[in-house]
């Protein structure tokens, strides 16, 4: 445990389970979001650029699969406020011996947990119930120019989301396999 924290590795190196740990008493509770210090033992070592809340109403949506082209690829610390999400990675650094595998987290409001994904990776999410809020932490600022993604039902991926597809946006319907993307540009470190 690192403060207020608890670090679990997934499948893939460098994306972290990130579980809070809350302080309460007959009032409530004291959560805290974020903590540069302790965080950076998982792997964020910036600063917090922007932050950012999603409501989506409807379960079953899928949002993603995003991310940043360099030079603004970012690290994300992603968390579920109300709800739960079926939160993904894709590992699309260069270089990197697991390029196009992806890993799985459940994100629950009630457990209070995050992801931290670092640059190179896209990340997407498929509700599992209505009304979810997410909140991310971004090490970068949004960069319309460097926005990209990929198909995240490209079947080179191999994602089993939870639920049949849902809603998405034409944006992200329109979003090209792996092997036509223009990717991040991260290489493997």
């Amino acid at each position: 445990m690192a403060g207020r924290f608890t670090f679990h590795e997934t499948a893939l190196a460098g994306v972290i389970e990130v579980r809070r740990h809350r302080l309460g008493d007959d009032r409530g509770y004291l959560e805290r979001m974020f903590c540069k210090d302790d965080l950076a033992q998982a792997g964020w070592l910036g600063e917090v650029a922007q932050a950012n809340r999603t409501l989506t109403s409807t379960f079953g949506t899928l949002r993603g699969m995003h991310y940043q082209r360099a030079p603004f690829s970012e690290v994300k610390l992603v968390t579920c406020l109300a709800g739960q999400v079926y939160d993904v990675a894709v590992d699309l650094r260069e270089g990197s011996k697991t390029f196009g595998q992806h890993t799985a987290c459940l994100l629950d409001a009630t457990i209070g947990n995050a992801l931290l994904i670092p640059e190179g990776f896209a990340h997407g999410f498929q509700t599992l119930t209505d009304n979810c809020e997410m909140f991310y932490f971004h090490s970068r600022p949004y960069a319309q120019k460097h926005e990209s993604g990929i198909d995240a039902f490209d079947p080179i991926l191999n994602i089993r989301w939870p639920l049949k597809q849902g809603q998405q946006s034409s944006r992200d319907r329109d979003l090209p396999p792996l092997d036509k993307a223009d990717l991040p540009g991260v290489p493997m470190i």
